[in-house]
């Protein structure tokens, strides 16, 4: 069966809309409600959707089809409740509580290894995924074209910001799946998670998105 078959027009729904929640939620705590200027809302919208949009819908579909691999339906069901949340809390706040919904697993007799590994899919494709944007950052810097640069260190941002939260061992996280099944392998991706966020949170780069 093709991928895209395996993805039912109901989950197709939900990723879009959620996607599209993400990206303007990032947006929004990105350059506030004070610069309403349409070219920069629309310029930093299209960035995020490349950064965090992305890094979203990878990781979701990570753990989907992990978890086909091994035999169990999977799909992403939104919630729209905590996507409206999202884009509130991101105005206010400046903050992105990103929480647009998950990836369901449908199945008996789920195993502590299959689960932990479906659970360290996300996570691992938010990791990999820092490659190719600490590639674009580099571009970016050697080019001087700040847009690149931006979703470059967006992208290393975001994507070690979605790891890293996912694998705190609290709740229906990823980390509470996986710290189980193998400890030496939670507490790697744990480290090599946070150490890149820290990082990146203290690179900064100056344009017309930051004062």
């Amino acid at each position: 069966m093709h991928i895209w078959e395996q993805i039912p027009e109901r989950e197709r729904r939900d990723l879009l809309i959620a996607w599209l929640a993400l990206s303007a939620a990032f947006t929004v705590a990105s350059i506030g409600t004070s610069r309403l200027v349409p070219t920069l809302i629309l310029e930093m919208f299209l960035i995020s959707m490349v950064t965090a949009g992305v890094a979203f819908i990878i990781h979701e579909m990570a753990h989907k089809f992990t978890a086909m691999k091994f035999g169990y339906w999977a799909e992403f069901q939104m919630n729209p409740t905590m996507l409206v949340v999202a884009v509130a809390v991101a105005a206010v706040a400046k903050v992105v509580f990103a929480a647009p919904g998950a990836t369901m697993i449908y199945g008996t007799h789920i195993s502590e290894e299959e689960n932990g590994k479906i659970s360290l899919a996300g996570p691992l494709s938010n990791l990999l995924l820092l490659i190719p944007f600490a590639l674009i950052l580099g571009a970016g810097l050697g080019t001087g074209i700040f847009e690149l640069a931006l979703v470059g260190i967006m992208g290393v941002r975001i994507n070690a910001m979605i790891a890293a939260f996912n694998l705190l061992p609290l709740g229906p996280l990823d980390g509470a799946k996986i710290l189980p099944w193998n400890t030496p392998v939670y507490i790697a991706t744990v480290l090599i998670a946070f150490a890149i966020l820290f990082a990146s949170l203290n690179y900064n780069i100056s344009g017309p998105f930051f004062s």
